[in-house]
C-alpha cells in the first residue's frame, strides 16, 4: 500500500537521463537573445542556468519536459527540491501537449545558500498564457498535467542558476 502523504516523483534529476525529457523555450522564439539549458551536474543534480536579456524585446529563459502523463488526481502540492541565487523562477505545469497554450504558474524563490524543499499548493498556480494571467478559467486539475516548465522572467537580467534534484506531486 502507498503513502497518500508521500510526494509521487516526476522528476528525480540523480539520473542523468532525465534532463534527456527537457528543452529550453527562450525568449528567442520571439526574436530575444536570452539563452538558458538543463545539464546535469555529476553531484547527482540538474542545473537550469542560462543568461536573460532584455535586448531585442527579450527578458525571459525557460525550459520544458516533453509531454507524458505526468498528471496525479488529488494532489494537493507541487514539491521542488531546490537550491537558488537569490532570484525569482516560476513552476509552470501545463495540462496539454500543445507548445502554446494556456500554462498554470506559480512563484518560488529559493534560499541560494542551502538545498531546500518547497511545496506550493496547487491552488496558487495562476492560469497563464504567453505571461499574461487568463481569467475565467478552470483551476488546475493535477490529474491533466502533461508537461512541466521552469522560467525566470521579471526583467531578472543577467546570469542564472538554479539546481534541482526532485520536481513532484503530493
Amino acid at each position: 500500500m502507498t503513502d497518500p502523504e508521500a510526494p509521487w516523483t516526476l522528476f528525480d534529476f540523480a539520473d542523468p537521463a532525465e534532463v534527456d525529457a527537457w528543452s529550453p523555450i527562450d525568449d528567442r522564439v520571439m526574436g530575444g537573445i536570452s539563452k538558458s539549458r538543463l545539464g546535469h551536474d555529476p553531484a547527482g543534480h540538474a542545473v537550469f542556468e542560462g543568461n536573460v536579456s532584455l535586448e531585442r524585446n527579450g527578458g525571459f529563459a525557460s525550459i520544458r519536459s516533453a509531454p507524458a502523463d505526468r498528471g496525479l488526481a488529488g494532489a494537493q502540492y507541487a514539491v521542488l527540491e531546490v537550491r537558488g541565487d537569490a532570484r525569482r523562477f516560476k513552476l509552470n505545469l501545463l495540462t496539454e501537449d500543445a507548445f502554446d497554450g494556456l500554462n498554470y504558474q506559480a512563484t518560488f524563490t529559493p534560499d541560494p545558500d542551502r538545498w531546500q524543499s518547497l511545496r506550493i499548493p496547487l491552488a496558487e498556480f495562476r492560469p497563464s498564457f504567453r505571461g499574461r494571467e487568463v481569467f475565467g478559467t478552470q483551476p488546475l486539475d493535477p490529474a491533466r498535467i502533461r508537461q512541466v516548465g521552469l522560467m525566470i522572467a521579471e526583467r531578472q537580467t543577467g546570469p542564472f542558476a538554479l539546481a534541482i534534484r526532485r520536481i513532484s506531486l503530493a
